[in-house]
């Protein structure tokens, strides 16, 4: 609630002078547009109305932009109307004003109402229309534009040429921007940014050859890459050039924008983040001055990303407590996956309860992941009760999600008939819920009921078979024992089969102890991997098993001349919040020897039931 000095009002409704008046409703309209009130925006209408100055171009303008703020566009409209002449500000306003409240199609009728009358656009018209034929993606109404600036001369205009090519830029016509960017006599790091930011969304080979070379030409031509070039680049690169960029910042003491611009720090926490690299991401984030609630996010999802998820749930709670900033909605779908186990069930309800009180609950994506993390919990009633609930509109996602809950608990019966309830109600299919249904059919032994899936959405639906589906027929049929046809279909298979193929024929072929499928699966998977230690050490085990002490040699002899090393075992247990990690042989703990003696004590206890008479009703 916004409260004004009482002699505010006193000034409009006493003052005789009538440019002071004028000044102070000025001032009031645009303290409505800084806070987006409605509410103020319409105590300043009355006053305009109560004041006679219905007419004045200026005050009615700046009315028209405190309506479009708060989001009441048909006031807008309504007070345009009301205006006898109209020029040039007022028209370009409300075009602004309806391209902000995402009513396109209005925004052009007004364009052309203005075209027929004695108003002339003028060049910030054009470049509205332009950004406004790039957010709906129409590439038609954006050539049109683009005819418009040719005939009227405006096309020579900088700012008006970097819409141009930002409006082709998302509609996917590089070259047409490519076209306007070289036709253009003079360039601003605007104008470079607008493709250096192209050429970094492309990725790949594009980035290499286009974005570092415009940056490269950008320089010669005696311009300097401002933070948004950097920004831009940041996300796409990868960390040997994002190194790069971090040294550019340094040496040309951009380190005050890294303390200041979020957008730029938060790039470079994403950018280290996915180098696994999120300690020198965590390096950039503390140097940091000032910290939004973006910059936390980024920071919380590079621990995610990077599988530290203690740490992860550490900082969610210090931005509300130390950082005092309240999440958002983004800052609860990054956390989220942090509580995906059964230690982090409590930490997930929290944040449930957060996004409740909060009301996000209605969003889809956050509906989503609260399904999926309840499902890794082990809480499958609560992923259930957030499925059904009508506080939000369930996509495929949300479909697919409750599906592969079901097939992680094993319950594949009911995953087969949400299945068949998604294909009744018309939801569009795709990979990830195929998937899902047909691991449920593999957890749950439905071969038969997996086998009529596969071919449904094959024949019926068109859709083509990709590795995590083929992998997931493997993995169902030589789960049954049926390691001979799941060969069969791992040899008619329409893609390569990679090693989610075969690591689930070597899962099958141990569980039947079927040595020759094994022998071959390992060698199929060193040949797909020859880099992994851990399919020689289990080639290598097999044939001790065997007795094949030739092999065993042969395949440690393979990966002393790789170098390769088997990374040790891993086990964790969270107490009291803490997460305690031991490895194999691991005597680090404190209570390393305390653990030991345990340990042996089980054995001891292990073997005494082996040969008691009652060992197989223990069992």
């Amino acid at each position: 609630m916004i409260i004004f000095p009482a002699r505010t009002s006193f000034t409009i409704a006493h003052s005789t002078s009538r440019y002071h008046t004028c000044a102070t409703l000025l001032q009031l309209l645009q303290l409505s547009i800084d806070h987006q009130s409605a509410k103020l925006a319409k105590q300043s209408h009355s006053l305009v109305c109560h004041l006679s100055l219905h007419h004045h171009p200026v005050i009615l303008t700046k009315l028209v932009s405190a309506y479009c703020v708060s989001r009441r566009p048909v006031d807008s409209l309504a007070v345009f109307n009301s205006v006898r002449v109209k020029n040039v500000y007022l028209y370009n306003t409300l075009i602004n004003g309806f391209a902000k409240n995402q009513l396109y199609a209005e925004s052009f009728l007004l364009f052309k109402e203005m075209c027929g009358s004695e108003v002339s656009p003028d060049e910030f018209t054009l470049s509205t229309l332009a950004k406004v034929s790039g957010h709906n993606a129409s590439v038609l109404t954006g050539k049109m534009v683009h005819g418009t600036c040719v005939r009227t001369g405006f096309v020579l205009d900088c700012i008006v040429a970097n819409s141009l090519m930002s409006m082709y830029c998302k509609c996917g016509g590089f070259d047409d921007a490519r076209k306007v960017f070289d036709e253009m006599p003079l360039r601003s790091v605007s104008s470079w940014n607008v493709m250096i930011g192209e050429y970094a969304v492309s990725g790949g080979e594009n980035f290499e050859a286009g974005a570092r070379g415009f940056v490269a030409r950008m320089e010669r031509e005696g311009l300097k890459p401002d933070a948004f070039t950097v920004s831009s680049l940041l996300p796409f690169c990868g960390s040997n050039y994002g190194r790069e960029l971090h040294c550019y910042i340094l040496k040309n003491e951009l380190e005050v924008v890294v303390g200041s611009d979020v957008r730029l720090g938060c790039c470079m926490i994403d950018m280290y983040s996915k180098g696994d690299k999120v300690d020198v991401g965590r390096r950039v984030f503390d140097q940091m001055k000032r910290k939004n609630v973006y910059v936390w996010t980024a920071m919380i999802n590079g621990y995610v990303q990077n599988g530290d998820k203690d740490e992860a749930m550490f900082l969610f709670r210090e931005m509300q407590g130390r950082g005092g900033i309240e999440p958002n909605k983004v800052s609860l779908l990054s956390v989220l996956p942090a509580c995906s186990s059964f230690a982090g069930l409590m930490g997930g309800k929290q944040v449930h309860g957060f996004a409740y009180r909060k009301e996000f609950i209605c969003e889809v994506s956050l509906c989503n992941a609260l399904i999926d993390m309840y499902s890794k919990c082990g809480s499958l009633n609560y992923s259930r009760r957030v499925f059904e609930s009508n506080c939000f509109c369930r996509d495929a996602i949300s479909w697919s999600s409750m599906i592969s809950g079901y097939g992680l608990h094993g319950m594949g019966q009911e995953a087969i008939v949400l299945f068949d309830q998604m294909l009744r109600l018309g939801i569009k299919l795709d990979a990830i819920t195929i998937v899902g249904v047909l691991s449920a059919c593999s957890r749950s032994g439905l071969v038969k009921e997996g086998l009529i899936i596969y071919n449904t959405v094959v024949t019926d639906f068109g859709i083509k078979p990709t590795l995590e589906i083929c992998a997931c027929m493997v993995d169902m049929l030589s789960r049954s024992g049926r390691l001979d046809k799941a060969l069969n279909f791992i040899t008619n298979m329409p893609v390569k089969p990679g090693p989610s193929v075969w690591g689930a024929l070597v899962s099958a072929a141990i569980l039947h102890g079927d040595s020759e499928m094994k022998d071959l699966a390992y060698r199929s998977l060193i040949e797909i991997e020859p880099e992994n230690p851990s399919n020689y050490v289990s080639l290598s085990n097999l044939y001790a098993s065997s007795r094949r002490w030739d092999g065993v040699s042969e395949v440690r002899t393979t990966m002393k001349e790789r170098g390769l090393k088997k990374l040790p075992g891993c086990s964790w247990i969270s107490i009291d919040s803490e997460t305690l990690s031991f490895y194999v042989a691991d005597k680090a703990q404190h209570s390393s020897d305390m653990i030991y003696k345990m340990l042996d004590e089980l054995i001891i206890a292990m073997k005494g039931a082996e040969f008691s008479p009652d060992f197989e009703i223990l069992t």
